[in-house]
């Protein structure tokens, strides 16, 4: 039945937050496109099963999944400047920071919060997944980072961290470039162009449905419309452009020096006439 569905269907694995609803709306119902959804963590494994034959993936993923991937710059989510959902919270000034308790869901934000506290903080904070059990027990964390829509509906007190962080701000303000969260891949063995194009022509249907997307997705996440409306047009940034490809490369560049990632590999695009 499986290889039926997929000789009929394409296989797109995506997120379900806030920050895809852009890429990912005009697909839900597209003949013969099939969505599936999952944590970031959980997609690479999608892929590399072939239960899948595109992700949006964290772009850590692709330097540490097992298949060998191709980046498909048909839409990502990045920004160039504040992202509001990827923050670090703390009790201690940034360069005091020496225990962070991050929330897993993301391999990049994790990676790119040592990145930010080490290259530009000058620390290395031991790194706790965030528990899970009795989160959120606030008191007994001294630093956390949180990602995706717990910032908004899910986050501290208000004191109770007076030290903030938006990565996305620090990245751009240290580097002067975009920073990248998520982008579309396929297995460097088997792109498939079409489907490519299908998710540039997404993007752009996309790009046109804020209103929408707010009167369907605010209430229900619990977000203020005027933010959300915000958050998609004045926040995230969904195209890949010349520097945030720059961004990308900068990026693995500090996460190896740091050897916060084990592989290094070519950095290669699929070509989308």
């Amino acid at each position: 039945m499986t290889e039926i569905r997929k000789s009929i269907t394409r296989g797109v694995g995506c997120v379900s937050y806030l920050n895809s609803k852009p890429l990912i709306e005009p697909l839900l119902n597209h003949p013969g496109i099939h969505v599936r959804f999952a944590v970031p963590s959980a997609l690479g494994e999608l892929l590399t099963r072939g239960d899948v034959d595109t992700a949006l993936l964290p772009i850590v993923d692709y330097q540490t999944c097992p298949t060998e991937l191709v980046l498909v710059p048909a839409g990502c989510i990045g920004c160039h400047g504040h992202t509001l959902t990827v923050r670090i919270f703390s009790r201690v000034p940034p360069q005091e920071i020496t225990r962070l308790y991050a929330d897993t869901d993301s391999h990049t934000s994790v990676i790119l919060a040592q990145v930010v506290l080490r290259e530009f903080h000058n620390t290395g904070p031991d790194i706790h997944a965030l528990p899970t059990a009795d989160f959120p027990n606030w008191d007994a964390m001294e630093s956390v980072l949180l990602i995706g829509d717990k910032v908004i509906n899910a986050a501290p007190p208000p004191g109770l961290y007076p030290w903030q962080l938006d990565l996305g701000d620090q990245w751009s303000r240290n580097t002067g470039l975009p920073f990248v969260f998520a982008m579309w891949m396929m297995p460097a063995g088997r792109p498939d162009i079409n489907l490519a194009q299908q998710l540039a022509d997404a993007r752009k249907t996309g790009d046109t449905m804020t209103d929408e997307l707010v009167a369907k997705y605010a209430a229900a996440k619990g977000w203020p419309p005027d933010l959300l409306h915000r958050y998609y047009r004045h926040y995230l940034d969904y195209q890949v452009k010349p520097a945030s490809r720059q961004g990308i490369e900068e990026f693995y560049r500090l996460a190896s020096n740091y050897k916060l990632l084990s592989v290094h590999r070519p950095v290669r695009y699929l070509d989308i006439p």
